[in-house]
């Protein structure tokens, strides 16, 4: 009986801890909008009844296959694939690239534990945030990360939320700076690395930077939520 319990306690803590549950088991999140409204999302892996017996072979994968017309359309995700650069896997040596279950993990983990320390960025415009974001995801859009005087305001909410403080100009303090993990659109986009380029350029300790380079369309592309769009 007592190896019984001991494997059942076993089975709970891996499959607790082990990332690629977490889309199954899913991860709950608070989400403060633009206006500051919060709402509550469970950030699980999408599964309609209608995709779950579809094979995945040639016939349904590829888009131009007649075969692949019969499928529902909630089993399909479309992408604009011809605009942006192409981004590399890694923008610096020392900055760690994610994928989504190290996002999953990160919010699980990290974010959700200890908010004073870690933050998740969507260094996408406001307008693309209020379209539909990352749940748990905050606004710092990549073009408030560098000084103008017509949008102080701005700049200075940008460097509190990541932690910095601005001792005067072009000096700053990073001793309590949040571990953050950015992204943008997708691998094509070239908002989040515009950040971190802004961020590592100032001395932004570059361990505590992470970047999800597949971004919104990476996310959606497996079937993760985004955010309902704020009206």
């Amino acid at each position: 009986m007592k190896s019984l319990i001991l494997t059942l306690f076993a089975f709970v803590y891996l499959n607790a801890t082990n990332p690629i549950m977490l889309p199954l088991k899913g991860v709950e999140v608070e989400h403060t909008y633009s206006n500051g409204i919060k709402k509550k999302y469970l950030i699980e892996r999408n599964s309609y009844k209608e995709c779950l017996n579809l094979a995945v072979d040639v016939e349904t994968f590829q888009s131009e296959n007649l075969a692949s017309s019969k499928v529902n359309e909630k089993c399909k995700k479309t992408f604009i694939t011809t605009k942006g650069t192409i981004q590399p896997l890694q923008l610096h040596k020392d900055i760690k690239t994610y994928a989504e279950l190290e996002v999953l993990e990160f919010i699980e983990n990290n974010l959700k534990q200890n908010p004073e320390s870690y933050i998740l960025v969507d260094s996408r415009t406001k307008d693309w945030f209020d379209k539909g974001t990352i749940p748990s995801a905050t606004n710092i859009p990549y073009d408030e990360l560098e000084y103008d005087e017509d949008f102080e305001l701005e700049y200075k909410r940008a460097f509190n939320l990541l932690g910095i403080k601005i001792l005067k100009k072009d000096e700053y303090d990073f001793s309590k700076v949040k571990t953050a993990l950015f992204f943008c659109n997708a691998s094509w986009c070239a908002q989040s690395p515009r950040a971190i380029k802004t961020l590592i350029k100032i001395g932004f300790p570059k361990d505590k930077i992470l970047w999800y380079r597949g971004g919104v369309a990476s996310w959606v592309g497996v079937s993760l939520p985004l955010t309902e769009e704020l009206k």
